[in-house]
């Protein structure tokens, strides 16, 4: 045993001191789409089953949203930030989530794999691009639910009569506050849901399904229930519509975006899911569009019962009710959101275990995370390591101490997959009318820093004439590129098909311009965060950063090493095979 251990550490020393040749070679390495759907995906031995149809996609997204955006933010957002206009907070993150949903929706029917953003980055700007988005979207689904997880046991608390959210948890003195009330049920609904991932996709989306559907009629409830009780003098009253004015309104747009965490869920599914081509854009872009809809009626009811500084930090519908004297509505809300919160996490704790499975499929990870179960066709070692995580997070961690850092690392993946659809749509995907590489990254550069010095003018008040120039070259360099570079180098369609019988894949409309302004509105509201989240976000980025040159860059390079020499041996051994690997890559038909 010490010898083993001896020679393992040897060799491990050994690669850390080839640790900038092994850079090198990595850190922009990308794969092709025939390469991640047949070589990468198999590594995981079983195949995942595909089940899904596009209204388990619809319900799995607005399942996987519900729950977080209303229950969890509206509340908090209202009485500290956007006041009655929180309802416009929802609709501004809407339309954000709404154009990076087209931009997941274009790469997901043409990489149609469960890595979402962390497949679309590796393949685009390679595998350190593509293991940050992977590493921040585990990150903030680890977070954000165990935080909603112990929201469910507030509102769980109102369901049973009981007013105080905290009487269910444990308070252990001597511990740091918002760290020191134990939430056992939290616990024990990560690890049910755990379970039940475990045993079946297909099950848990007919689960989800039927709970989302009582959900929707839940919300019915709700709105209707405010309207019929509220008065539309609490949106104006006592400081107007806006009582923070218009950067409340934008500030709150950045915190609500923590509750379209969940719409991405769909496309990690896409290897799940029958005929994806259709069915993946329904999916994702139906569900951001239903759930927008939701929020804003949710949010309006809420301001319309109460005004705006009576509105409760916590369980906020369900003391609204109590306020009101609808105390019997008030169990019900209790009971109505908990079944939301438990939808939602079902569905987000659905996709992080298929992105950990494809991060350890490429070996940033150890390996034995990417496997799949052959009977049940779920990751099933990726579930149970994720379940056990979130519930030794929900078990202390309060949400306040968190939700800015899932917003910030969430916008800040999907402005990368934003840059990425632009660069592989212009530069990689279109053969011999492709843009060269550096006019759109060049484009790209100018794009983020004009929406950088838009948004910070707009954060440090500067004069409007910033707000002007900014704005104008924004708009003057997107026209630009499209106008001269795209119509130079792209001048006949593009049709991208897996096989020649394939149907042609969806594509983002209004190219370039859709991404483009879901870059603009993800760089404006990652600046209206906190500082201290910017600070939580760097210190996160070291930490995956250090993990990757100490552990990914080399497990990478390993196997990539063995893996290519197999492959020789193979193609020297058997000829024919070299003749069936080129069969199955990906064709690009021009016309």
């Amino acid at each position: 045993m010490y010898v083993y251990m001896t020679i393992m550490f040897s060799n491990y020393f050994h690669s850390l001191s080839q640790t900038p040749q092994r850079l090198r070679k990595r850190v922009l390495a990308t794969w092709t789409p025939d390469q991640e759907w047949n070589q990468v995906r198999q590594r995981s031995g079983a195949d995942m089953k595909r089940k899904l149809n596009w209204y388990d996609l619809v319900a799995l997204g607005v399942g996987g949203m519900l729950g977080v955006g209303v229950f969890v933010t509206t509340g908090s957002v209202a009485l500290h930030h956007s006041g009655p206009s929180v309802f416009i907070s929802y609709i501004i993150a809407g339309i954000s989530a709404l154009l990076s949903s087209l931009c997941y929706s274009e790469f997901a029917v043409q990489v149609p794999v469960a890595g979402g953003a962390f497949s679309y980055l590796r393949l685009t700007f390679g595998e350190f691009m593509g293991y940050f988005a992977g590493a921040n979207i585990l990150m903030e689904y680890v977070f954000s639910n165990a935080a909603v997880a112990r929201s469910f046991t507030e509102y769980l608390s109102f369901a049973f009569g009981q007013n105080d959210p905290n009487v269910w948890r444990v308070e252990v003195h001597g511990m740091p506050k918002n760290y020191n009330m134990l939430d056992f049920p939290a616990v024990a609904l990560i690890l049910l849901l755990t379970l039940c991932l475990c045993h079946s996709t297909k099950e848990s989306s007919i689960l989800n399904l039927i709970m989302t559907i009582f959900h929707v009629i839940f919300f019915g409830f709700i709105i209707v229930a405010g309207y019929h009780n509220g008065s539309t003098k609490n949106l104006v009253s006592p400081k107007g519509i806006a009582p923070f004015g218009v950067r409340g309104v934008l500030d709150g747009a950045a915190i609500v975006y923590f509750s379209y965490i969940g719409y991405d869920s769909a496309s990690t599914m896409a290897e799940e899911v029958k005929d994806p081509y259709k069915n993946l854009p329904i999916g994702i872009v139906g569900s951001v569009l239903i759930t927008t809809l939701l929020y804003c009626l949710m949010a309006l009811s809420l301001c319309m019962m109460l005004p705006y500084n009576k509105i409760s930090d916590n369980a906020s519908y369900s003391i609204a009710f109590l306020k009101i004297g609808w105390n019997w509505a008030s169990n019900i809300v209790g009971a109505g959101a908990s079944l939301g919160i438990v939808a939602s996490l079902l569905v987000a704790m659905l996709g992080q275990a298929r992105y950990l499975c494809v991060i350890g499929r490429a070996r940033l990870v150890p390996s034995w995370l990417a496997k799949v179960h052959p009977s049940t066709g779920t990751p099933l070692n990726a579930t149970l390591f994720l379940g056990l995580c979130t519930a030794s997070i929900a078990l202390f961690t309060e949400l306040d101490i968190i939700i800015e850092l899932v917003s910030i690392g969430t916008l800040m993946v999907f402005y990368l997959v934003a840059n990425a659809l632009i660069y592989r749509r212009y530069s990689i995907t279109q053969n011999t009318h492709n843009a060269p590489p550096l006019y759109t990254l060049l484009f790209l550069f100018l794009l983020s820093l004009s929406s950088l010095c838009f948004s910070l003018s707009w954060k440090f008040n500067q004069q409007w004439w910033g707000l002007l120039l900014f704005g104008a070259l924004f708009i003057t360099i997107t026209a630009f590129f499209q106008l001269v570079v795209v119509m130079h180098y792209n001048s006949n369609k593009v049709v991208i098909t897996l096989t020649q019988q394939d149907p042609p894949h969806w594509l983002v409309p209004f190219m370039p311009w859709s991404p483009a302004l879901s870059i603009f509105l993800n760089v404006f509201l990652m600046t209206t965060l906190k500082l201290l989240s910017f600070q939580r976000f760097a210190i996160w980025s070291c930490f995956i950063t250090l993990f990757y040159v100490l552990y990914g860059v080399h497990s990478t390079y390993q196997a990539e090493e063995i893996e290519m020499m197999t492959i020789v041996n193979n193609n020297n051994n058997n000829p024919s095979s070299a003749e069936s690997n080129l069969q199955a890559k990906v064709e690009i038909q021009v016309h």
